[in-house]
């Protein structure tokens, strides 16, 4: 979702359509950019060939750490790295690339996200962030000119995800190659000449509490945007995703700690998908 708020383009055409997904035979983990055994993983470029923004140089203020890595240059490509350390400083940055007439300042903050993840939503941690970022973007608001209008949105909404929610996929081991995805939209990718069998399986597990959907649906159906999908991207999603539709997540036996989140996303619900748009002017004068 965050290749599509920076290109303006659908999962199905910019190529990113996962924390995990399978590229070249061989799970990238999206975030990290990293692929198992220590095998050098795909040029940014082969995976999301589109610039940032239009190919205008947009100035972006967001984590330092995140400057060098490949996910960065997979999204964000042609923009101008501005990187904060402190959410304070995420403030003056802004404020400062403003005043200077910048027409347009994309800032990042992944804060919620990190701790919904962590604490779930329902925990005083998670009521205790959402207070900071009131005041963070109040303090946006007063360090921005009156010119200016600040626009606040999220890539995401979050499900809480109980710790007997994560279902085992066990019972489909024999007929997967490989799982990708994250918990809540896990790509199955068949052994040779399983795709049916696979699809069959899961459906008997978890048509009750998943949208069981093999690739040639997900993809018909525009889950990830409108038909048709360019070869590559075909190769990405798995012979069958689980799409959760209740509180469940499903592990993915290569990852063990992600079960271990509480907040989870990645599903097509209306907690994941319908998200904030707000908009005020500037108040400093």
């Amino acid at each position: 979702a965050l290749t599509s708020l920076t290109t303006g383009l659908a999962p199905i055409d910019h190529g990113v359509v996962g924390f995990r997904m399978r590229v070249d035979g061989a799970v990238l983990n999206v975030l990290r950019w990293e692929v198992p055994a220590g095998r050098r993983p795909p040029d940014p470029f082969t995976v999301q060939r589109q610039s940032a923004f239009g190919g205008r140089p947009v100035p972006v203020v967001t984590k330092a750490e995140f400057a060098a890595t490949g996910f960065t240059a997979a999204h964000l490509r042609g923009a101008r790295f501005v990187g904060w350390r402190s959410p304070s400083t995420l403030v003056h940055h802004c404020a400062v690339l403003a005043g200077a007439g910048e027409p347009f300042v994309y800032a990042y903050y992944p804060g919620i996200d990190s701790v919904a993840h962590e604490f779930g939503l329902a925990h005083s941690a998670f009521v205790g962030e959402l207070r900071f970022v009131d005041d963070l973007v109040a303090r946006l608001l007063d360090a921005l000119p009156e010119t200016v209008t600040l626009v606040v949105t999220s890539d995401h909404g979050h499900v809480e995800v109980p710790e007997e929610g994560w279902r085992s996929l066990a019972p489909l081991t024999e007929l997967c190659a490989a799982v990708a995805g994250e918990g809540r939209f896990r790509y199955l990718y068949a052994r040779p000449g399983a795709a049916a069998e696979l699809a069959a399986a899961a459906a008997a597990c978890f048509e009750t509490e998943a949208w069981v959907l093999p690739r040639e649906r997900l993809l018909d159906e525009g889950w990830l945007g409108p038909p048709p999908a360019r070869a590559s991207v075909r190769r990405r999603v798995g012979d069958v995703t689980l799409a959760a539709r209740g509180p469940v997540a499903f592990r993915d036996p290569e990852l063990p700690r992600e079960a271990e989140l509480r907040g989870l996303h990645g599903s097509c619900t209306a907690a994941e998908m319908l998200v904030p748009l707000l908009a005020g002017r500037g108040r400093a004068r």
